[in-house]
């Protein structure tokens, strides 16, 4: 067995995850290898939404472009029963949100995410899988092999899986993976279609029997080309890949695409004549397969220098397309947190604290898409505002985290100490002739401290910019953020810029004065008013190596 030079991160899988993952390592200076099984990306539509606050993190990596370019806005929502309409949902967020819905192959998804981690100059490691690992105090050593038989040991300070609903890595670590499956099978076709639906529209169409069970569904959510969709349906009985197969093997683990006969556009045709709202034709089947559906999450998301994300982490239903937004944001809540491990600038507790904050949004992800699998996203009885919200994944945060300090009083302010940091517009230097959103601010940067006026308790700008500079060595910036109608600060060397709309005080709710300090996944590690020195210090030393 050939031996090979140490990386810093090996991840495994290539999905949208493992690479979502990779390219924040690279983006960090970490050196990274990514590996699968596969000798290819596979062609299938399976993952199809992105959030928008997944639309955010692009942002922030400086690739949101190209995925904007190849996607489609999903605007909402037609519901029919028995062959009645009964209303839609549209998919409507406050007009201070950056980003809409929108749906794109998974495919697609990864590649606009491989061609990102390739100008770090770093590929996929194509059919090449993880045999076996084992690790240490100082690392982890790994046993893969590659398309030609040979294999080859690969040491790594850390060792990631992001392999999927059958995770290598997640049962060499011994991690549970409690929960069960659903007894229906469906079918998934990627097909076009010529109905006068309004574009920009997913479909659910079911019929409920007398008993009031629903036992005939269509879902169809639209793609990327003239009057397509990914249509899913339920699986009649000549096509049970479980009748062929028997039950799963292994793992026990029935989750995703399996074998057995593909539906042929005749079956997808057949179910569109029941349950279509109006008479169509189903053509252009570009894949089809049956696919059965698991809700199970792991007990720790990691052990020592091993972690899991994604699906290797948690699997659920794909209602309101949770599934691989939610393993996005965890490759990116861990690769931050790694990327300063390895510089050795990170507090001794703050790899821990990946599990702490992204296992409960697991289990809560888990149950919410169970319950509304079996009832309807209807059947929610928040208000729609905040339904909304929760659906684009706007309202993920971290408030019991071990990183923040949650504060002592409420002073009526809309954030809190790991909150999502929301973007606004309006803001405005003195040498653009434009306004440019927060958002521009934080592109490309890791943590950044925003300092808002003049708090007459706290530290000036300056002294708070220093500080931050020190105490994260070196790896936080700092922007002024100033009130529309204060005045003009000394030249301190810290850049800034005026709050011309008023968006930033209406967002944050600064107050007098404030200090926010923006974590890497665009999230807040602390919200100080007033802002001294003395409570930066103890905020960032949650998070730097003291």
């Amino acid at each position: 067995m050939a031996r090979s030079g140490s990386t810093d991160v090996l991840v495994v899988g290539a999905g949208p995850v493992g690479l979502m993952l990779a390219a924040e390592l690279r983006r960090a200076g970490v050196s990274c290898r990514i590996v699968d099984r596969l000798p290819a990306r596979l062609p299938y539509a399976k993952a199809v939404g992105i959030q928008p606050r997944t639309l955010e993190l692009f942002d922030r990596m400086g690739l949101v472009r190209d995925v904007l370019d190849a996607a489609v806005p999903m605007r909402g929502q037609l519901t029919y029963e028995n062959g009645v309409a009964l209303g839609r949902i549209d998919l409507v967020l406050p007009p201070e949100v950056p980003y809409g819905f929108a749906a794109l192959p998974q495919y697609e998804t990864e590649r606009v995410l491989e061609e990102h981690l390739e100008r770090y100059g770093t590929g996929i490691e194509r059919s090449t899988e993880l045999l076996a690992f084992a690790q240490d105090p100082a690392g982890v050593t790994s046993r893969v092999r590659a398309a030609s038989g040979a294999e080859e040991e690969v040491r790594s300070r850390f060792l990631v899986g992001c392999d999927g609903a059958h995770s290598l890595v997640r049962k060499e670590l011994g991690l549970t993976f409690e929960g069960g499956a659903f007894p229906e099978e469906y079918m998934l076709a990627d097909v076009e279609v010529g109905w006068g639906l309004e574009p920009g529209y997913g479909v659910r169409s079911m019929h409920r029997a007398e008993d009031g069970t629903v036992d005939d569904l269509l879902v169809c959510i639209p793609l990327p080309g003239t009057g397509r969709y990914r249509m899913s349906m339920l699986v009649p009985p000549e096509l049970s890949a479980a009748r062929e197969s028997g039950p799963p093997a292994g793992d026990g683990v029935a989750h995703g695409l399996e074998g057995g006969t593909a539906p042929a556009l005749s079956d997808i045709q057949k179910v569109l004549d029941r349950l279509s709202p109006e008479p169509v034709t189903a053509s252009a089947l570009r894949w089809s397969s049956v696919f059965r559906i698991s809700h199970r999450l792991v007990d720790r998301y990691g052990e020592g220098r091993v972690f899991v994300a994604g699906d290797a982490a948690h699997i659920h239903p794909p209602t309101g397309a949770q599934g691989m937004n939610t393993g996005v944001q965890d490759a990116c809540n861990l690769a931050w947190k790694l990327a300063l491990a390895l510089g050795g600038a990170a507090h001794p507790r703050l790899l821990a604290s990946y599990g702490a904050e992204r296992r409960p949004v697991g289990e809560e992800v888990v149950g919410r898409t169970v319950r509304h699998a079996a009832e309807g996203i209807q059947a929610d009885r928040s208000a729609p505002e905040t339904l909304m919200l929760r659906q684009a994944q706007l309202l993920v945060g971290y408030r019991e985290s071990p990183l923040v300090k949650p504060l002592a009083r409420d002073d009526g302010s809309p954030l809190r100490p790991g909150d999502r940091a929301p973007d606004c517009g309006g803001l405005t230097g003195d040498i653009a002739a434009y306004p440019v959103r927060l958002f521009d601010l934080l592109r490309g940067r890791e943590h950044v401290l925003l300092v808002y006026g003049d708090h007459p308790a706290g530290d000036s700008a300056a002294d708070l910019a220093a500080a931050a500079r020190d105490l994260s060595g070196g790896r936080m910036v700092t922007y002024r953020i100033l009130p529309a109608d204060g005045a003009s600060p000394d030249r301190t060397g810290t850049p800034h810029h005026r709050d011309s709309r008023g968006e930033f005080a209406r967002q944050y709710g600064p107050g007098e004065g404030a200090a926010f300090a923006v974590r890497p996944d665009g999230h807040l590690t602390t919200c100080l008013q007033p802002p001294t020195v003395g409570a930066l210090k103890e905020a960032l030393g949650k998070v730097f190596a003291p």
